[in-house]
Formats: C-alpha cells, structure tokens, sequence
C-alpha cells in the first residue's frame, strides 16, 4: 500500500503497516524520536494502522503537538502515582492546558492533598516514568467501559454522556485504567521533565450545582532546561503580581463592601491613570480626533436599537426608575453602558454630514461596567468597571485603509514607548454575521493591506470576527515574554444600520457610513495592569506616581530640601520630600521599595555648593550634580 508524506512524497509500506512502521521506514532517528502521529489530520498513537492512501505525519518533541501531546501523557503519570498513593480516589478528568495540565480527582473522605505532598506525588511518578511502563490503548464496548469503571462514578456519567455511535477507548499505564480518546506517547520513558504546581477546588464540570473536586495543577516540558526556565517566569510573574505590588505601592486597591471587580484608586494609582490619559489624549488632538463624553447610562430603548438588550442582556446592568410620581408611577428602565459605541453613534446622528465631513474620528476615555462572573475577576486585569480608551471613526468605504494604516501607526508609536514587541492578528468572517459579502471582502482587504502598507505581519484567525465585521487584534509580549491582548480594531456593518446614520456623497445621495472602532490601551485598568507586571512595579520616570524623593540628612537641611522640592514641582515634577525623623538608610529603603524613579539626598555640603546628591533606584549614586542639571532632567521628563 501506498501513504503521503507531508512533502507530498509517496512511501510504499506493507499491508497492516501502523504509524511507528512509517516513521521506521523514513530513519532510524525518525522511529527513536516518534511519539505518535496525524493521520488524516487525526491524532493517532504510534501502534495505529494506516490504510492505503492515508496522509500521515510524525509527531515528536519538535512537532507543534508534541508539547500538548507530552503534557496529556503527564496528566495520566499523575493519576497513576495517585492511585498508588491514595486508595480509593476517583477521577474526573485530566486535560493538556495552555502551560501544562492538571486532574481533576475525588479523594476518599477525611484525606487531602497540598502543596506539601508535592514532593512524594512527583518521586512516584519518577518512579513510574523511569519504569518506561507502556501507556496502551484498547477499545471497548459501551458495557466492557461500564464494568472497567463501575468504581469510578464521575467516569461512569462521562460514559452515559458520549454519543452512541462514539468508539469508547481506554488507556492502560500500570494500575490506572482511564476513559480517554488519546493519543499518548507509548510508554512514560518518553516523558519529560515535570513539576506539580498548584492545587484548588474545582466544580465537576464547571458547575456550581456540581460537587467540589480537588484539582491538581502541573506543568511539563521535554527538557529540564525549558521546565527550570518556566519555573523561573513563574516566580519572576509572581514578584510582578499586579495586585500584590499595587497594594505595595498604593496605586489601587479592592473592597469587598464596594463590589466585586470595582477597582478604586488611591492617589498615586489615579495620578497615574491621568498622566496616562493626557499624554495620549495631547497625541489624539494632534491626529485628528475629537473629543466627546457620554453618559454612563442609558434608556433602554438605546440598547434595544444597539442590540444589546437583546445579544448582551446577561452582561449588563440594569434597573427600573419612577419617572412619575408616588400617585401616578411612571416606570422606565435603564442600562449601565458596557461599551461607548451607542453614544458615539448618537452624536454622530445629531447632526447632518456630508462627505467632506469624513472621517470623523471621536474618542473618549469612557468607563463602563460588564457582569463578569466573579470567579474570573483578576484585579486590575479582569474587571467590572474599568475605563476604555475607545475612539470611533466614520467614514466612507475608501478612507478605510487610510484609516487603519492611521490606528496602526499609533500602535506602533504606543507599544514602542513602553518597549514592548507586537504580533497582529486578523478575525475573519464568522457563520452568523451580517453584511453583504462585498462588504465583508471589501473590510477584510483593507486590514490586510493596512498591515501590509505598514510592514505588519498577521496571522488570519479563520471566522473569529465579531456577528458585525473583521478585526484586527494586537498582541504584546511583555518583559518576561508573556502575551496580552491590548489594542483592536474592528469595522462594524451593524451599529451604522441600526441607528439609521447617512452622509451626503459627492452625487448628492445618502449612504451609511463605515465605522471602526479603536482601542490602543484597550481597558485603562487592563494595560496598567500589563505595566505595573512589565516593569516590575518600576515605572519610567515619565509615568511614575512619584518622580523625585528629597530627603534631607538632618533638621537643619528640611527648609533646603523643601525649596528644592518646588523648584522641581515648578517644572511639571512630581515630588516628595521624606523629611520624618528617621536614619537616612530608612528613608532611601523605603523610597527603593516605593519604586522612586530618583532620590536627591539634602546634607551640608549640598545646601553650600548648591549641589545635590543624586542616586536612581537600579543604578544607585550617580555622585553630585549641579542643581540645575537634575532640574532638566525632571521637566524633559513632563509630557
């Protein structure tokens, strides 16, 4: 028989051939390494028999599905090392995810599994993998399955759930048996380096009806090296915690009694916030945009004309209001607005626009407030009320492009002020949409050829648009190489048509309008969030709450420290100057642990010679300086 190779070559094998036959006929280097493989672009174990005219590909440790791959097999060592070590534990399931794995497990009444435990958990699955003991696949019937797991009750309604005409598989490694599709690597020698790292509760299924399980978290990579550098991002991302180090630094913080996912900001977070805003708020004006501010809430009808009411209902915040009196009560209801489209749109209705009007480019830093559930709340970074640096242009089909390339090049001016490298992506046409297929053909064009004018590479993420048009995502990899989603740009067929917007063409005729929706930042709270974790709490001097600390050695040097401090606040600093009665050695640890960009530190021989000694919180003392010398480099700092 005769099966493809993924360069289109055809190799001829005998009859009954299976997936570990091929890669041994292809090298010897090739079998050794062969972990399992794609079939007809299904996963397969390396024992599957291939049929003639198959396509078939070799998955090893280099392959894109290697890792996931690896990772699952992970998932079923644990399990196994569970079952040798707590007697009578039942299993739930046991899934790759993005960074490693975990299981989901059932323990017996009275027994429980921590951290502590991690230790013993991974010297048996040690054992266990260097056993090289085989992890093999069987197919059984629908009873047989019932039977094999007739102790494992959380396996036994997996069974009921699957399809009748579904072929049931189980996987056999030593003493533990699972419910699984497959496939794995042939034996645990295979498996890499691992490491448990978390355990929590999880709902069966997701479900808050559902019993709670114990949910054991891990990860796993082919070599030591990757693990001990994943290890490594997972200590640095855990001293970079946005919420533990804007506690620290008193930029935000939570309360319970406020709400849930309600950030509230303490000065230095807010004096942030501002410097932020203004600084591309100067830049919006310069390109073009105008600035507009809407409500927070909205009559109904609003939403109802959007569509909101109908497609976000349960994202929203709504309630009822007596527009009557206490006799005569006159009900009307309102909504919290969870995005600033509708208001833009309003304004842009308000008034009649010709062609020569276009584009109109609107922006407003507008808060808004979306019902996330609160077991996917994370500080700063998920939240239910946060700010958005939306903006909404209007114009015609062939400003498109012109328009992007525009959205683009702030990006890119954005991103490269704080260092950070980008990726695009393009979301194309879903099933449901609206929109005539000239309009989606014409938009999607025009975002890529707006990343082509600007030399962006894109990947296309096949039918991952909004119902209403193609998008344009952002994705910026951070200091320790983590990706965030930030800005976006859609086009919208949707918003336009509902409220009924026209202009007047140059044949003097109404059309609708394009409209594109923009977000640089994306969420205000989102991207300082990304910030805070980037630079490690460590603001640039710009951006920092508090630029300079002036701290005066002893009593008699407080009135120079203060006249110094406002000369620096004449400037555009932002200033504090530490003068309780404590140890200097105090005062500058405490400035380094609050991130203070400079320390200028205030003693006689300063107050004399009009010198300051300057020391900056990563490089330390910088030595004396003229005064006037550290005086410019705070007001090139002001933007």
């Amino acid at each position: 028989m005769n099966i493809v190779l993924p360069d289109g070559s055809v190799k001829e094998l005998e009859e009954g051939a299976t997936v570990a036959d091929v890669a041994a006929s292809i090298g010897a280097g090739l079998a050794r390494a062969a972990l399992a493989g794609i079939v007809n672009d299904t996963p397969v174990d390396l024992d599957a028999v291939v049929s003639d005219g198959d396509s078939v590909a070799i998955v090893t440790a280099k392959s894109d599905e290697g890792l996931e791959l690896m990772r699952h097999s992970t998932a079923h060592l644990l399990a196994a090392a569970l079952t040798d070590m707590y007697p009578g534990v039942k299993f739930g399931v046991g899934p790759a995810i993005e960074n490693g794995f975990y299981y989901d497990i059932e323990l017996p009444e009275g027994v429980t599994v921590s951290p502590d435990d991690f230790a013993a958990i991974e010297a048996r699955m040690a054992e266990i993998a260097k056993s090289g003991a085989a992890i093999v696949r069987r197919e059984v019937s629908r009873d047989e399955a019932r039977e094999i797991f007739a102790d494992q009750p959380l396996k036994l309604e997996l069974i009921d759930e699957l399809p009748e005409d579904e072929t049931i598989s189980i996987y056999q490694l030593g003493d533990f048996t699972d419910l699984c599709r497959g496939p794995h690597v042939p034996d645990t020698g295979k498996l890499g380096a691992y490491k448990l790292t978390k355990v929590a509760g999880a709902y069966w299924k997701g479900d808050s009806d559902n019993e709670m399980l114990t949910r054991i978290y891990g990860t796993a990579f082919f070599s030591k090296k990757e693990l001990e550098e994943h290890l490594h991002n997972l200590e640095e991302a855990e001293k970079r915690d946005h919420r533990k180090l804007g506690r620290e630094l008193g930029i935000y913080m939570m309360e319970p009694m406020a709400g849930v996912g309600l950030p509230l900001y303490l000065p230095k977070g807010a004096r942030v916030i501002r410097t932020l805003q203004e600084w591309l708020r100067r830049d919006l004006y310069e390109r073009g945009y105008e600035e507009v501010i809407t409500p927070h809430i909205y009559n109904a009808d609003v939403w109802k004309t959007s569509g909101h009411y109908g497609f976000y209902h349960e994202n929203m915040y709504f309630f009822q209001i007596n527009e009557g009196t206490d006799e005569e009560p006159r009900y009307s209801e309102y909504g919290v607005k969870p995005m600033n489209c509708p208001g833009h749109v309003i304004i842009y209705k308000n008034e009649l626009h010709s062609y020569r009007d276009l584009p109109l480019r609107y922006f407003e830093f507008g808060t808004v407030y979306r019902h996330e559930m609160s077991g996917v709340v994370h500080g700063l970074l998920r939240a239910r009320g946060f700010t958005q640096d939306d903006a909404h242009i209007f114009c015609t089909k062939d400003q498109v492009v012109d328009e992007v390339v525009a959205i683009l090049e702030l990006v890119d001016y954005i991103m490269g002020t704080f260092g950070f490298t980008y990726e695009a992506e393009i979301s194309t046409r879903p099933d449901k949409s609206i929109g005539t297929d000239d309009m989606w053909e014409h938009a999607t064009e025009s975002l890529k050829e707006a990343c082509a004018r600007r030399g962006l590479a894109y990947d296309i993420n096949e039918g991952d648009g909004a119902f209403y048009g193609p998008k344009i995502d952002i994705k910026v990899k951070d200091a320790i190489g983590r990706t965030w989603q930030c800005s976006t740009v859609q086009i919208d067929f949707n918003m336009p048509m509902r409220f009924g917007l026209t202009y007047r063409t140059e044949d003097n005729t109404e059309e609708t309008p394009w409209m594109l929706h923009r977000a640089i930042f994306g969420s205000i709270e989102r991207f300082l969030g990304i910030l805070i974790e980037h630079y490690a709490g460590a603001l640039p001097l710009w951006l920092a709450p508090v630029q300079v600390a002036v701290i005066p050695i002893a009593d008699r040097h407080k009135e120079a420290a203060a006249e110094f401090a406002g000369e620096l606040k004449a400037v555009g600093g932002r200033v504090e100057v530490m003068d309780q009665n404590e140890p200097m050695k105090v005062k500058i640890a405490k400035a380094q642990s609050q991130k203070i960009p400079y320390m200028i530190v205030m003693g006689d021989k300063e107050v004399e010679e009009k010198l300051v000694s300057v020391r900056e919180r990563s490089e330390g003392d910088l030595g004396q300086w003229d005064r006037q010398k550290f005086i410019d480099v705070i007001r090139d700092a002001a933007i």
